[in-house]
Protein backbone atom coordinates (compact mmCIF):
# COMPACT_ATOMS: atom_id res chain seq x y z
CA UNK A 1 0.00 0.00 0.00
CA UNK A 2 0.96 3.17 -0.81
CA UNK A 3 2.09 5.40 2.12
CA UNK A 4 2.02 9.30 2.14
CA UNK A 5 4.88 11.39 1.37
CA UNK A 6 6.62 13.41 4.03
CA UNK A 7 6.03 16.51 3.69
CA UNK A 8 9.03 19.27 4.29
CA UNK A 9 6.84 21.36 7.09
CA UNK A 10 5.33 18.32 9.05
CA UNK A 11 5.91 19.83 12.92
CA UNK A 12 5.39 23.58 11.73
CA UNK A 13 2.66 25.28 13.90
CA UNK A 14 1.31 28.14 12.46
CA UNK A 15 -0.99 30.22 13.93
CA UNK A 16 -3.21 32.78 11.27
CA UNK A 17 -5.16 35.88 12.87
CA UNK A 18 -5.61 36.71 8.67
CA UNK A 19 -8.97 36.15 6.61
CA UNK A 20 -10.19 37.50 2.93
CA UNK A 21 -7.94 36.12 0.53
CA UNK A 22 -4.13 37.02 0.94
CA UNK A 23 -3.33 35.84 4.72
CA UNK A 24 -5.34 32.73 4.30
CA UNK A 25 -3.64 32.18 0.88
CA UNK A 26 0.12 32.44 2.47
CA UNK A 27 -1.62 29.84 5.10
CA UNK A 28 -3.04 27.41 2.23
CA UNK A 29 0.40 26.87 0.70
CA UNK A 30 2.12 26.42 4.16
CA UNK A 31 -0.31 23.77 5.23
CA UNK A 32 0.11 21.84 1.62
CA UNK A 33 3.26 21.79 2.73
CA UNK A 34 3.16 20.07 5.83
CA UNK A 35 2.43 22.88 8.69
CA UNK A 36 -0.55 22.61 10.90
CA UNK A 37 -2.37 25.94 10.54
CA UNK A 38 -4.94 27.30 13.40
CA UNK A 39 -7.57 29.89 12.04
CA UNK A 40 -8.62 32.39 14.56
CA UNK A 41 -11.95 32.99 14.18
CA UNK A 42 -14.59 35.24 15.77
CA UNK A 43 -17.61 33.00 17.66
CA UNK A 44 -20.38 33.24 15.29
CA UNK A 45 -19.49 34.98 12.00
CA UNK A 46 -15.54 33.49 11.49
CA UNK A 47 -13.80 35.03 8.49
CA UNK A 48 -16.22 37.38 6.75
CA UNK A 49 -14.69 35.01 3.12
CA UNK A 50 -17.35 32.49 4.34
CA UNK A 51 -19.71 34.93 2.94
CA UNK A 52 -18.23 35.85 0.01
CA UNK A 53 -20.12 34.28 -2.92
CA UNK A 54 -18.98 33.50 -6.08
CA UNK A 55 -21.76 32.13 -7.39
CA UNK A 56 -24.71 30.87 -5.46
CA UNK A 57 -23.59 27.52 -4.48
CA UNK A 58 -22.99 27.13 -0.36
CA UNK A 59 -21.25 24.29 0.98
CA UNK A 60 -22.24 23.34 4.67
CA UNK A 61 -23.24 26.75 5.05
CA UNK A 62 -20.02 28.64 3.77
CA UNK A 63 -18.91 29.69 0.25
CA UNK A 64 -16.87 27.89 -2.32
CA UNK A 65 -13.89 30.57 -2.05
CA UNK A 66 -13.60 30.09 1.78
CA UNK A 67 -13.49 25.91 1.37
CA UNK A 68 -10.80 26.69 -1.22
CA UNK A 69 -8.82 28.70 0.90
CA UNK A 70 -8.95 26.98 4.50
CA UNK A 71 -9.18 23.37 3.25
CA UNK A 72 -7.02 21.44 6.26
CA UNK A 73 -6.91 23.95 8.76
CA UNK A 74 -8.22 24.17 12.25
CA UNK A 75 -10.34 26.75 13.63
CA UNK A 76 -9.96 28.22 17.37
CA UNK A 77 -12.86 30.82 17.73
CA UNK A 78 -11.66 33.78 20.11
CA UNK A 79 -12.98 37.19 21.10
CA UNK A 80 -9.68 39.66 20.90
CA UNK A 81 -11.40 42.20 22.60
CA UNK A 82 -12.32 39.97 25.40
CA UNK A 83 -9.12 40.28 27.86
CA UNK A 84 -9.01 35.99 28.35
CA UNK A 85 -8.87 35.36 24.96
CA UNK A 86 -5.97 37.76 24.11
CA UNK A 87 -4.40 36.13 26.76
CA UNK A 88 -5.43 32.68 25.29
CA UNK A 89 -4.26 33.28 21.80
CA UNK A 90 -1.01 34.86 23.44
CA UNK A 91 -0.50 31.24 24.89
CA UNK A 92 -0.50 30.36 21.97
CA UNK A 93 1.83 32.31 20.11
CA UNK A 94 4.51 31.57 22.79
CA UNK A 95 4.19 27.81 21.25
CA UNK A 96 3.82 28.52 17.75
CA UNK A 97 6.42 29.14 14.70
CA UNK A 98 4.86 31.14 12.66
CA UNK A 99 1.71 33.92 13.13
CA UNK A 100 -0.05 35.00 10.16
CA UNK A 101 -2.20 38.39 10.37
CA UNK A 102 -3.51 41.04 7.64
CA UNK A 103 -5.34 43.17 9.57
CA UNK A 104 -5.39 47.19 8.97
CA UNK A 105 -2.28 48.69 9.40
CA UNK A 106 -1.55 49.83 13.27
CA UNK A 107 -4.48 47.30 14.56
CA UNK A 108 -2.40 44.75 15.48
CA UNK A 109 0.02 47.10 17.41
CA UNK A 110 -3.09 48.45 19.01
CA UNK A 111 -4.16 45.40 20.43
CA UNK A 112 -0.76 44.30 21.85
CA UNK A 113 0.03 42.27 18.70
CA UNK A 114 2.73 44.39 16.77
CA UNK A 115 6.04 42.53 15.99
CA UNK A 116 7.79 43.62 18.93
CA UNK A 117 5.02 42.24 21.19
CA UNK A 118 4.95 39.18 19.81
CA UNK A 119 9.09 39.07 19.23
CA UNK A 120 9.37 39.87 23.04
CA UNK A 121 6.54 36.70 23.59
CA UNK A 122 8.58 34.54 21.48
CA UNK A 123 12.10 35.68 20.12
CA UNK A 124 11.55 32.43 17.84
CA UNK A 125 8.48 33.44 16.24
CA UNK A 126 8.20 34.44 12.15
CA UNK A 127 5.67 36.71 11.96
CA UNK A 128 4.04 37.45 8.35
CA UNK A 129 1.75 40.89 7.35
CA UNK A 130 0.25 41.70 4.66
CA UNK A 131 -1.50 45.21 3.97
CA UNK A 132 -2.90 46.80 0.89
CA UNK A 133 -0.33 49.39 0.61
CA UNK A 134 2.90 48.89 2.97
CA UNK A 135 2.67 50.70 6.83
CA UNK A 136 3.09 54.19 6.00
CA UNK A 137 2.58 56.71 3.37
CA UNK A 138 0.03 58.54 1.53
CA UNK A 139 -1.68 55.22 0.58
CA UNK A 140 -1.68 53.65 4.09
CA UNK A 141 -5.68 54.14 5.10
CA UNK A 142 -6.93 53.46 1.91
CA UNK A 143 -8.76 49.70 1.50
CA UNK A 144 -6.64 47.25 0.99
CA UNK A 145 -8.57 45.20 -1.95
CA UNK A 146 -7.65 43.46 -4.60
CA UNK A 147 -9.40 45.26 -7.45
CA UNK A 148 -8.25 48.54 -6.12
CA UNK A 149 -5.15 47.22 -6.26
CA UNK A 150 -4.92 46.45 -9.36
CA UNK A 151 -6.19 50.06 -10.74
CA UNK A 152 -3.36 51.37 -8.32
CA UNK A 153 -0.48 49.21 -9.70
CA UNK A 154 -0.55 49.73 -13.44
CA UNK A 155 -1.48 46.33 -14.26
CA UNK A 156 -5.07 46.68 -15.32
CA UNK A 157 -3.83 49.80 -17.39
CA UNK A 158 -1.37 47.50 -19.22
CA UNK A 159 -4.45 45.05 -19.67
CA UNK A 160 -6.68 44.60 -23.05
CA UNK A 161 -6.95 46.08 -26.53
CA UNK A 162 -6.11 49.09 -26.80
CA UNK A 163 -9.85 50.38 -27.23
CA UNK A 164 -11.08 48.39 -24.12
CA UNK A 165 -9.54 50.96 -21.79
CA UNK A 166 -8.08 49.03 -18.50
CA UNK A 167 -9.18 45.44 -18.30
CA UNK A 168 -8.85 43.76 -14.73
CA UNK A 169 -7.56 40.12 -14.54
CA UNK A 170 -10.41 37.54 -14.01
CA UNK A 171 -8.95 36.58 -10.66
CA UNK A 172 -7.58 38.47 -7.09
CA UNK A 173 -3.93 38.55 -8.40
CA UNK A 174 -3.18 40.27 -6.01
CA UNK A 175 -4.29 38.84 -3.21
CA UNK A 176 -2.81 35.71 -4.48
CA UNK A 177 0.72 37.05 -5.26
CA UNK A 178 1.05 38.40 -2.19
CA UNK A 179 0.12 35.40 -0.57
CA UNK A 180 2.79 33.81 -2.13
CA UNK A 181 5.34 36.49 -1.45
CA UNK A 182 4.11 36.35 2.06
CA UNK A 183 4.46 32.24 2.14
CA UNK A 184 8.33 32.63 0.22
CA UNK A 185 9.34 35.14 3.09
CA UNK A 186 8.23 33.18 6.06
CA UNK A 187 10.06 30.12 4.54
CA UNK A 188 13.77 32.17 3.57
CA UNK A 189 13.03 33.20 7.76
CA UNK A 190 12.40 29.94 9.26
CA UNK A 191 15.74 28.45 6.65
CA UNK A 192 17.37 31.91 8.84
CA UNK A 193 16.24 30.65 12.21
CA UNK A 194 17.16 27.27 12.05
CA UNK A 195 20.69 29.41 11.46
CA UNK A 196 20.82 31.77 14.30
CA UNK A 197 17.80 30.87 16.51
CA UNK A 198 15.72 34.04 15.71
CA UNK A 199 12.20 34.79 14.50
CA UNK A 200 11.49 37.73 11.77
CA UNK A 201 9.26 39.76 10.84
CA UNK A 202 8.56 39.27 7.02
CA UNK A 203 5.72 41.86 5.28
CA UNK A 204 4.82 42.58 2.21
CA UNK A 205 1.32 44.37 0.40
CA UNK A 206 -1.04 43.42 -2.88
CA UNK A 207 0.62 46.97 -4.38
CA UNK A 208 4.44 45.56 -3.72
CA UNK A 209 3.26 41.80 -4.60
CA UNK A 210 1.93 43.69 -8.31
CA UNK A 211 4.59 45.49 -8.80
CA UNK A 212 6.59 42.80 -8.72
CA UNK A 213 4.32 40.91 -11.27
CA UNK A 214 5.25 43.23 -13.95
CA UNK A 215 9.17 43.45 -12.86
CA UNK A 216 9.57 42.79 -16.58
CA UNK A 217 7.83 45.40 -18.91
CA UNK A 218 8.92 47.40 -15.62
CA UNK A 219 12.52 47.52 -16.14
CA UNK A 220 11.97 48.19 -19.91
CA UNK A 221 9.84 51.53 -19.74
CA UNK A 222 12.54 52.31 -16.41
CA UNK A 223 15.07 51.93 -19.17
CA UNK A 224 13.80 52.69 -22.48
CA UNK A 225 13.17 56.75 -21.29
CA UNK A 226 9.96 55.92 -19.34
CA UNK A 227 7.98 55.95 -22.38
CA UNK A 228 4.99 54.32 -21.90
CA UNK A 229 3.77 51.06 -24.25
CA UNK A 230 1.07 51.01 -26.53
CA UNK A 231 -1.49 47.63 -26.96
CA UNK A 232 -2.58 46.56 -29.84
CA UNK A 233 -5.84 47.93 -31.19
CA UNK A 234 -6.82 44.20 -31.23
CA UNK A 235 -5.77 40.68 -30.58
CA UNK A 236 -3.38 42.18 -27.42
CA UNK A 237 -1.55 39.95 -25.14
CA UNK A 238 1.54 41.91 -24.21
CA UNK A 239 2.06 45.76 -24.51
CA UNK A 240 5.95 45.10 -26.05
CA UNK A 241 5.59 42.25 -28.04
CA UNK A 242 4.91 42.33 -31.77
CA UNK A 243 2.86 40.65 -34.82
CA UNK A 244 1.51 37.63 -34.49
CA UNK A 245 1.78 37.81 -30.38
CA UNK A 246 -2.11 37.25 -29.44
CA UNK A 247 -5.58 35.62 -29.36
CA UNK A 248 -7.38 35.24 -32.29
CA UNK A 249 -11.11 33.75 -33.20
CA UNK A 250 -11.12 30.98 -35.07
CA UNK A 251 -14.50 29.60 -37.04
CA UNK A 252 -15.15 27.50 -33.80
CA UNK A 253 -13.27 28.72 -31.10
CA UNK A 254 -9.93 30.65 -30.33
CA UNK A 255 -6.33 30.80 -31.18
CA UNK A 256 -3.31 31.52 -29.19
CA UNK A 257 -0.46 32.46 -31.43
CA UNK A 258 3.05 33.31 -29.54
CA UNK A 259 6.45 34.34 -30.88
CA UNK A 260 6.75 33.27 -34.32
CA UNK A 261 8.94 34.31 -37.52
CA UNK A 262 6.46 36.14 -39.86
CA UNK A 263 8.37 34.71 -43.03
CA UNK A 264 7.67 31.49 -41.70
CA UNK A 265 3.96 32.39 -40.71
CA UNK A 266 3.39 33.75 -44.22
CA UNK A 267 3.35 30.86 -45.90
CA UNK A 268 1.69 28.41 -43.60
CA UNK A 269 -1.39 30.83 -42.88
CA UNK A 270 -0.85 31.94 -47.31
CA UNK A 271 -0.68 35.36 -46.40
CA UNK A 272 2.02 37.07 -48.73
CA UNK A 273 1.63 40.08 -46.87
CA UNK A 274 3.80 38.74 -44.15
CA UNK A 275 6.78 38.01 -45.83
CA UNK A 276 9.57 39.78 -46.27
CA UNK A 277 9.09 42.58 -44.63
CA UNK A 278 11.59 45.10 -42.25
CA UNK A 279 13.29 43.41 -39.59
CA UNK A 280 11.17 45.87 -37.17
CA UNK A 281 7.95 45.34 -38.63
CA UNK A 282 6.32 43.26 -36.16
CA UNK A 283 6.01 46.12 -34.18
CA UNK A 284 5.79 48.59 -36.20
CA UNK A 285 2.92 47.84 -38.35
CA UNK A 286 1.49 45.64 -35.33
CA UNK A 287 -1.78 46.68 -35.78
CA UNK A 288 -2.04 45.88 -39.49
CA UNK A 289 -0.13 42.82 -39.44
CA UNK A 290 -2.78 41.37 -36.81
CA UNK A 291 -5.43 42.71 -38.85
CA UNK A 292 -3.94 40.34 -41.82
CA UNK A 293 -3.93 37.48 -39.00
CA UNK A 294 -7.21 37.80 -37.68
CA UNK A 295 -9.13 37.86 -41.01
CA UNK A 296 -7.37 34.94 -42.21
CA UNK A 297 -7.56 32.72 -38.96
CA UNK A 298 -11.05 33.46 -38.84
CA UNK A 299 -11.52 31.08 -41.82
CA UNK A 300 -10.67 28.07 -40.29
CA UNK A 301 -11.11 25.89 -37.55
CA UNK A 302 -8.96 25.96 -34.39
CA UNK A 303 -8.50 22.00 -35.38
CA UNK A 304 -7.74 22.93 -38.40
CA UNK A 305 -5.32 25.50 -37.56
CA UNK A 306 -3.27 23.54 -34.98
CA UNK A 307 -2.66 20.52 -37.74
CA UNK A 308 -1.28 23.56 -39.76
CA UNK A 309 0.75 25.12 -37.10
CA UNK A 310 2.04 22.81 -34.28
CA UNK A 311 3.80 20.52 -37.14
CA UNK A 312 5.55 23.22 -37.86
CA UNK A 313 6.92 24.19 -34.72
CA UNK A 314 4.54 27.36 -34.54
CA UNK A 315 3.72 28.55 -30.55
CA UNK A 316 0.22 28.02 -30.47
CA UNK A 317 -2.29 26.76 -28.37
CA UNK A 318 -6.33 26.56 -28.35
CA UNK A 319 -7.98 28.45 -25.79
CA UNK A 320 -9.48 26.18 -23.39
CA UNK A 321 -12.59 26.82 -20.62
CA UNK A 322 -12.24 25.08 -17.67
CA UNK A 323 -14.79 21.99 -18.92
CA UNK A 324 -11.91 21.89 -21.75
CA UNK A 325 -9.30 21.51 -19.59
CA UNK A 326 -10.20 19.02 -17.38
CA UNK A 327 -11.02 16.62 -19.70
CA UNK A 328 -7.47 16.71 -21.42
CA UNK A 329 -5.18 13.93 -21.02
CA UNK A 330 -2.03 16.57 -20.03
CA UNK A 331 -4.05 18.20 -17.32
CA UNK A 332 -5.38 14.58 -15.61
CA UNK A 333 -1.91 13.19 -15.92
CA UNK A 334 -0.85 16.02 -13.57
CA UNK A 335 -2.98 14.79 -10.86
CA UNK A 336 -3.90 17.91 -9.80
CA UNK A 337 -7.43 17.41 -8.50
CA UNK A 338 -8.79 16.18 -4.89
CA UNK A 339 -11.77 15.74 -2.68
CA UNK A 340 -11.57 16.68 0.97
CA UNK A 341 -14.35 16.06 2.95
CA UNK A 342 -15.85 16.60 6.91
CA UNK A 343 -17.47 14.57 9.06
CA UNK A 344 -20.71 16.75 8.89
CA UNK A 345 -20.91 15.22 5.20
CA UNK A 346 -19.46 18.04 3.50
CA UNK A 347 -17.20 16.99 0.59
CA UNK A 348 -15.27 19.41 -1.86
CA UNK A 349 -13.63 19.06 -5.00
CA UNK A 350 -10.91 21.29 -5.01
CA UNK A 351 -7.16 21.74 -6.17
CA UNK A 352 -4.07 20.33 -4.77
CA UNK A 353 -0.67 21.89 -4.19
CA UNK A 354 1.00 22.47 -7.64
CA UNK A 355 4.31 20.80 -6.96
CA UNK A 356 5.73 17.66 -6.20
CA UNK A 357 8.41 15.86 -4.02
CA UNK A 358 10.40 13.32 -4.99
CA UNK A 359 7.50 12.94 -7.89
CA UNK A 360 4.58 12.67 -5.28
CA UNK A 361 2.33 15.84 -5.40
CA UNK A 362 0.84 15.87 -1.16
CA UNK A 363 -2.78 15.78 -0.86
CA UNK A 364 -4.97 16.67 2.56
CA UNK A 365 -8.21 15.11 3.54
CA UNK A 366 -9.76 17.36 5.17
CA UNK A 367 -12.39 20.41 4.53
CA UNK A 368 -12.31 23.96 5.88
CA UNK A 369 -13.15 23.80 9.87
CA UNK A 370 -16.24 24.88 11.13
CA UNK A 371 -16.02 28.12 12.67
CA UNK A 372 -14.54 27.13 16.32
CA UNK A 373 -14.73 23.52 15.30
CA UNK A 374 -11.76 22.57 17.21
CA UNK A 375 -11.50 25.34 20.17
CA UNK A 376 -12.10 22.56 22.51
CA UNK A 377 -9.35 20.72 21.73
CA UNK A 378 -6.90 23.52 21.32
CA UNK A 379 -7.50 25.03 24.04
CA UNK A 380 -6.09 21.87 26.24
CA UNK A 381 -3.95 20.49 24.15
CA UNK A 382 -2.05 24.14 24.50
CA UNK A 383 -3.52 24.93 28.06
CA UNK A 384 -5.31 27.95 27.14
Amino acid sequence: MDTAPERPLEGLLVVDLSQFLSGPYCSLRLSDLGARVIKIERAGQGDLSRQLYLSDTELGGDSTIFHAINRGKESLALNLKDPADLAALRILLGQADVMIQNFRPGVAERIGLGWEAVHALNPRLVMGSVSGYGTDGPWVGLPGQDLLAQARSGLMWLTGDAAQGPVPMGLAVGDMFAGVALSQGILAALVRRGIDGKGRHVETSLLEALVDLQFEVLTTWLNDGRRLPTRSQANSAHAYLGAPYGVYAASDGHLAIAMTPLDKLAELLELPGLAGLPSDAAFRQRDALKAMVAERVAQKTVADWLAILQPADIWCAEVLNWADLVEEAAFQRLDLLQTVTRDDGVSIETTCTPMTFDGIRPKGRLAAPRVGEHSNAIRKEFGL
